[in-house]
């Protein structure tokens, strides 16, 4: 074979192969671009796309009369893309004193090649448009000065998120409550309250970059949802004036803590409850946890003698008494082992029930208890609601304690008689003098108006459960005989309001100690309401461990005169005639009555 014949072969050899490989090469080419092209697409826009929740905003929670209370504001997360900032020092300077940061630190947090790189959460929306708008007017003036020679800036990006702010701040925290870091509701109806609040979240997509957002390339496919929201009973005007009257006593009276309470006796709404001390639910993180508690549903105390307003409306309604029953009122009485003493000290006296009742006489509460049997007794206690929850709907509700009949001992029946050995909440008491109110029925209290879907369609709350504890006799002779605590002759003539009738009783309790689990300090409370003959409101006043002076009637009746009195004008309630004959307290006022 010729030397030129091997290389012609050679080289057919050659182009056959290249043939070959070009053809191999062609047919995968039309492979990819045209018989996989989509798949292939597909796949690469799976691996650079991603999925992120957008979050939705928490319903509102407002007042009786629409003022928020509680909201979800937008914000932002402000986020750079490094990779893209020509110039972070320059970056720096302008973006640190809008975001409130250090310039030297925001210039290291800005450089590098990283793609997404968070500087600031929860930005306000006028925060971030001062720094677009600052950043956008520099990049103008360069693109104007032909001579300049500095490069623009870019790189600022941001992701939408909702803030929960909290408008009136202290003043219904015990009520509302505030949410965790993770959103979710950590205390108050923000915690019970949880699922309605809380709405459906969004979806959107992103490109990533080493695994990082790309800033920019965010697009919306599942628009968010707004959680319901609530109407409260609560009225804010009420509640701020509550709030400062508790405050001032709890103060000047060095006491651990005190709670008001106003309730619409035939509803069973709460237009306030003001609890001092309290806290700020927007800011947390220092706080003592125990204030996250609501003590007017969750602390539990003896009521001692606004608990006898119990005996005494059973005795009436068992007919064992009327309010004109004379009774001898010793200092000092004694009851199987135990020997039960007035608070302070006196001669001997004949009172009739009223009386009793107006001096908050122990002796006489004792002496009525004893003419119903224990049964009896402890049946009325738990018609007025005592050791069940009210269903106020707010977390945490205790019940209180009430032993069982077959558990006491032969001085729990006097001890309950006058409002010790049992306890209750500030909620349960209200409820209590309520009932009276309302023509012995007890209604259920509530906080809660009503909901509003994301729409603003509202659905008001169901009607509170009501049941007759008493007859509208026996809550009417009570209502009278009550009054004469408000008067001259009572503990409590510091609740008295011109141009009203005023009924209500003071109590002054031992108070329990947990820490050594023995009596130690004192509950002080008034609860009362207006106008005593046509009542619409209760407003009820308690004092947890004041110092020195600890009476009901002189810590509770100014604060109780305060609240009540800007409610019957917030109400436009109008005055009440003064009433022209009152039972008369004692025997000898009784038989002056009966002269012919």
């Amino acid at each position: 074979m010729s030397r030129n014949t091997l290389v012609e072969r050679r080289i057919h050899f050659l182009i056959a192969s290249s043939l070959v490989v070009l053809l191999a090469f062609s047919v995968r080419l039309v492979d990819v671009q045209a018989v996989r092209a989509q798949g292939i697409a597909a796949k690469v826009t799976n691996e650079l796309t991603k999925k992120k929740v957008l979050p939705a905003p928490r319903g509102a929670i407002t007042d009786a009369n629409g003022s928020e209370l509680a909201r979800s504001v937008i914000s932002y997360r402000v986020i750079v893309d490094q990779s893209i900032i020509s110039s972070p020092a320059k970056l720096a300077a302008l973006a640190a004193p809008i975001l409130g940061m250090n310039a030297a630190a925001l210039t290291q947090e800005l450089t590098g090649t990283r793609r997404y790189v968070v500087i600031a959460q929860s930005v306000s929306p006028v925060v971030w448009n001062r720094l677009t708008a600052v950043v956008k007017n520099y990049n103008l003036s360069l693109k104007n000065n032909k001579d300049a020679s500095s490069q623009q800036l870019a790189g600022f990006f941001s992701e939408r998120l909702y803030t929960r702010e909290y408008p009136s701040g202290y003043l219904a925290a015990s009520i509302i409550g505030f949410i965790n870091q993770a959103g979710v509701g950590a205390a108050g109806l923000e915690y019970a309250q949880n699922t309605l609040l809380t709405g459906t979240n969004g979806e959107y997509l992103y490109e990533s970059g080493g695994g990082a957002i790309i800033p920019g390339t965010q697009q919306v496919t599942v628009e968010e949802k707004k959680g319901n929201s609530i109407k409260l009973t609560i009225d804010k005007d009420i509640q701020y004036v509550a709030m400062q009257a508790i405050s001032e006593v709890v103060k000047s009276s060095n006491a651990k803590s005190g709670t008001v309470i106003v309730m619409n006796p035939k509803t069973g709404e709460v237009l306030a409850q003001a609890t001092y001390p309290t806290y700020d639910p927007a800011n947390t993180k220092n706080t003592d946890p125990s204030k996250f508690k609501n003590p007017a549903v969750e602390d539990v105390y003896e009521p001692g003698s606004t608990g006898k307003v119990i005996t005494y409306a059973a005795a009436l309604e068992e007919k064992k008494i009327t309010p004109l029953s004379v009774f001898t009122i010793p200092y000092a009485l004694k009851v199987s082992t135990h020997v039960f003493h007035d608070h302070e000290k006196h001669a001997t006296q004949r009172l009739t029930a009223t009386g009793a009742l107006a001096v908050s006489s122990n002796t006489g509460a004792i002496q009525i208890g004893q003419m119903m049997s224990n049964d009896t007794l402890f049946s009325y206690l738990t018609k007025f609601g005592i050791g069940s929850k009210t269903g106020t709907q707010l977390p945490g509700e205790s019940s209180g304690l009430l032993s069982k009949v077959k558990d006491w001992s032969g001085t729990t029946a006097p001890t309950v008689a006058f409002g010790q050995g049992y306890s209750l909440t500030a909620m349960q008491a209200t409820s209590v003098f309520a009932t009276l109110a309302n023509d012995g029925v007890r209604v259920s209290p509530t906080v809660i108006a009503g909901t509003s879907d994301a729409s603003g369609n509202f659905t008001p709350s169901a009607k509170r459960a009501a049941e007759r504890v008493v007859s509208a006799e026996t809550a009417r002779q009570m209502r009278l005989m009550m009054e004469s605590v408000v008067s001259s002759s009572g503990t409590a003539a510091s609740a008295a309001i011109p141009g009203y009738r005023v009924a209500g009783k003071t109590g002054t309790a031992m108070r329990i100690d947990d820490s050594c689990s023995c009596y130690r300090g004192y509950t002080a409370s008034f609860i009362g309401f207006a106008p005593a003959d046509k009542p619409e409101y209760v407003v009820s006043v308690t004092i947890q461990a004041p110092q020195g002076i600890h009476w009901g009637g002189y810590l509770g009746g100014p604060v109780f005169k305060k609240v009540m009195s800007f409610v019957l004008q917030e109400k436009r309630i109008p005055p009440t005639p003064t009433l022209k004959t009152i039972y008369p307290l004692n025997e000898k006022d009784l038989k002056a009555t009966q002269k012919p």
